[in-house]
């Protein structure tokens, strides 16, 4: 049985083989396999965000920015009491990278940790509209040119943040995670970023 029996040593936890996404059935199967991949060995940064040859390419994509919010939102977890209003005041990379904060009608500044917070429930809220994401087995790609993009700019500037602002957060967090490396792998792989936006030096990163 692929199932964590109560009393389960934590060393023990999802202790199964990933399995093929072909024998994989129901609408959250590409959610699965992604999240048993990364359970498995989240350095394998290649592996994880390469698409099966039966998957759709935008299911695919919808389903890692899915996943990438959930780990975004225990990095944000990490940062309470040391990123607040007072201390970060503004959104902000280095001083030569100033960010508004689109999830208000009219783009403003916010403070470093609203600025995280707002733009994880806006993502957050245009991935579960069920009226442009109907279904997770398929994806209109108008829908996905129009939104994926969008949001992976922006979730990236809440590791841009926490690199050059809380360094110890950040190299803690990637040490254990992985999770900027895969992201800015992701979005290059799929062109969801220009490379020239990228701010966090390659050697800080998990390749």
């Amino acid at each position: 049985m692929r199932r964590n029996r109560i009393g389960t040593k934590a060393e023990f936890l999802w202790a199964w083989d990933v399995e093929d996404i072909s024998q994989m059935n129901g609408p959250l199967a590409v959610q699965e396999y992604i999240q048993e991949l990364i359970r498995a060995d989240s350095s394998n940064i290649k592996q994880i965000i390469t698409p099966p040859p039966e998957v759709d390419i935008h299911v695919w994509q919808y389903e890692h920015l899915r996943q990438f919010i959930l780990e975004l939102n225990l990095l944000v977890t990490q940062l309470k009491g040391l990123c607040t209003a007072q201390t970060c005041p503004k959104m902000k990379a280095t001083e030569d990278w100033l960010y508004l904060c689109a999830a208000h009608k009219k783009a403003q500044e916010c403070s470093a940790i609203d600025y995280m917070i707002h733009n994880l429930d806006q993502s957050t809220s245009i991935l579960t509209n069920i009226k442009t994401y109907p279904s997770r087995v398929s994806i209109n790609p108008q829908n996905a040119t129009n939104n994926f993009a969008f949001i992976v700019r922006r979730l990236y500037r809440l590791f841009s943040h926490t690199y050059f602002n809380h360094k110890e957060i950040f190299e803690d967090f990637e040490n254990e995670m992985f999770l900027c490396t895969r992201f800015t792998e992701f979005a290059l792989k799929f062109d969801l970023m220009s490379p020239k936006l990228i701010t966090i030096p390659k050697e800080a990163l998990k390749l």
